[in-house]
């Protein structure tokens, strides 16, 4: 679907008041149908995810009419033995269309590992180099010129994938992801990467047809940022910044809120998704969750569930806001909420986008963003900053401010979407008040225990960054130690368990001496790019103090605290 089609779907949804929405793509294999109904609901897979990632052996017409010729053979309740026998016949294993990728650009001794002082950690650093070369794939060219018969888009350069379950590129994991890359000085490799995202123009959750109605949290104009950083590219800025330009449109366009306060009203964005039928990956789940509402509210439901999935927080109790049970999935409402992290990367993006119009001679584009970025900052500071809390608030348009604490009530401190030097230091004080500095493993996703997979007990690298490097930004040296010490805390968790289990993991559960994570709707997957990418951030920008020794408990974060505003030794208050 070209870009033009894909705004006019979503412009022209006037469908959901009648309880229609349209599936998340067109195909009756991938997307809706009963051939992807009856399997996923037949549990042949113990990951629905896996069904929807195999590929065909024939032309979907065939295979659609020979599964239709099937269900009416059996009166479309086809038994278990024939519907294996039948995916067996006319699907291949999953990642059969991709291959193994050893990125050409891929350095034994990239020169930040010279920075970490301690023998151990630069030890691990050049293992965690080595993971990149296990995470590279390639799209097979089959891909390109038989594209209905799978569900991976094709893209034409190699990639890093998360690891684990994840074999296709990601849109806000490939953020870190490339991060961790330039590190590696592996710069052809993250311009590929950059890419791909580009040449979709509109950017999926990820790279399967299944997304394509769904975006992530938009990162895209910081990978360039990033990517011309390190490279001095301003050719390639060039060339693609109108793609950059229509990315950041998509979301004005169709995931834009008006809100009022007091008489004015302010325009912020949120996650949303009207399309319906239960996700292609967790569709059995989603079809199990659905029966215990009302029929009329289950298209509803399916599209909140996709909006979360947007969010990347899939799922968490920052969505689970309406309903009698706050603890259960139905009580999902995404679309109802205007999300700080999501507007403080658009707050960003549009900073950035102003800079790269500067930089390139087009200066009534950049003042153009700068606007578009101070009615932002407006807005966030009228709706969803606490001035008592010191912090940012998910905003509810039926509640008002949600109160709970989720390190993305401090992502506009890492986007730099603030204008008092001094509220990096409330910020401070609002993470002591809600005493998630307790932790010694790394900051939970949230104080609350839903069973979901963003929520506590699991910590994720992306959120342990908004955290330090938001707190780094202040010039208070007290503030500042703290941000390293909580860099410390996630280098010793990720280093503690990948010493046990030769793995990094996409998540971690801090409640038990720190472990690989859990809960949500799969198991804890290991590889893993943004975990990886953090780590050696981290390692680049403490390496020459960070060890692999002790790490700071819950009773001597407060010590610290108190040594640095006292001028005391650290070794007096703990004597």
């Amino acid at each position: 679907k070209t870009w033009e089609l894909h705004l006019l779907l979503l412009l022209g949804l006037g469908l959901r008041s009648r309880g229609a929405l349209p599936p998340p793509c067109e195909s009756q294999i991938y997307c809706h149908g009963e051939l992807l109904h009856q399997v996923q609901m037949a549990r042949l897979f113990p990951d629905d995810k896996q069904f929807v990632d195999m590929s065909l052996s024939t032309a979907p017409e065939q295979v659609l009419q020979r599964f239709s010729e099937l269900a009416e053979a059996h009166n479309h309740s086809i038994p278990r033995q024939q519907l294996q026998e039948f995916i067996q016949q006319h699907f291949q294993a999953v990642g059969k269309e991709l291959q193994p990728w050893t990125p050409g650009d891929w350095k034994e001794s990239p020169q930040f590992l010279q920075k970490i002082s301690d023998a151990k950690l630069r030890v691990w650093a050049r293992q965690l180099n080595q993971i990149w070369k296990k995470l590279g794939k390639q799209i097979k060219p089959e891909v390109l010129s038989q594209p209905e018969r799978f569900s991976l888009i094709y893209s034409k350069h190699p990639f890093i994938v998360p690891g684990g379950r994840f074999v296709e590129f990601y849109y806000w994991d490939s953020y870190w992801v490339m991060e961790g890359l330039l590190l590696s000085e592996m710069t052809e490799t993250v311009k590929g990467m950059l890419q791909n995202f580009l040449d979709l123009v509109k950017i999926p959750n990820g790279g399967r047809v299944y997304y394509l109605q769904r975006s992530q949290p938009p990162l895209l104009t910081l990978m360039m940022d990033r990517y011309v950083a390190h490279t001095n590219d301003i050719t390639f800025l060039r060339e693609n910044i109108e793609t950059l330009a229509l990315e950041l449109n998509f979301w004005t366009v169709n995931r834009t809120i008006s809100v009022y306060s007091g008489e004015k009203s302010y325009n912020l964005n949120r996650y949303y998704v009207p399309f319906g039928g239960p996700r292609p990956e967790s569709y059995s789940k989603d079809a199990e969750l659905a029966e215990t509402l009302p029929e009329g509210d289950r298209e509803a439901l399916w599209a909140e569930l996709k909006a979360g999935a947007e969010s990347g927080w899939d799922f968490s109790s920052r969505w689970l806001v309406g309903g009698p049970n706050p603890d259960s999935l139905s009580s999902i409402r995404t679309s109802k909420l205007v999300p700080v992290d999501l507007n403080a990367f658009l707050c960003q993006a549009e900073g950035l986008m102003s800079n790269f119009y500067s930089s390139l001679g087009n200066h009534s584009q950049a003042e153009r963003y700068r606007n578009l970025q101070a009615q932002r900052l407006a807005a966030l500071n009228a709706l969803l900053w606490d001035e008592q809390k010191g912090a940012w608030f998910d905003y509810d348009t039926e509640k008002g401010k949600n109160l709970e604490f989720y390190p993305s009530n401090l992502a506009p401190l890492w986007a730099g979407c603030f204008s008092d030097p001094a509220t990096v230091d409330k910020a401070l004080k609002y993470l002591e008040d809600s005493q998630v500095l307790t932790y010694q493993h790394g900051i939970p996703t949230s104080l609350r225990n839903t069973g979901q997979q963003w929520d506590f007990p699991n910590a994720w690298a992306p959120l342990q960054d908004l955290i330090i490097r938001g707190l780094a930004k202040s010039s208070s040296p007290r503030t500042q130690e703290v941000a390293f010490q909580l860099a410390q805390n996630w280098i010793r968790t990720n280093f503690d368990v990948y010493s046990q289990k030769s793995a990094m993991y996409e998540k971690y559960d801090i409640s038990n001496g720190g472990q690989p994570g859990g809960g949500g709707e799969y198991e804890v997957q290991e590889g893993f790019g943004w975990t990886n990418g953090m780590a050696l951030m981290l390692l680049d920008r403490y390496g020459d103090r960070l060890t692999s020794g002790t790490q700071m408990t819950p009773q001597v974060l407060p010590c610290l605290m108190a040594a640095l505003l006292f001028h005391l030794p650290l070794s007096f208050l703990l004597w």
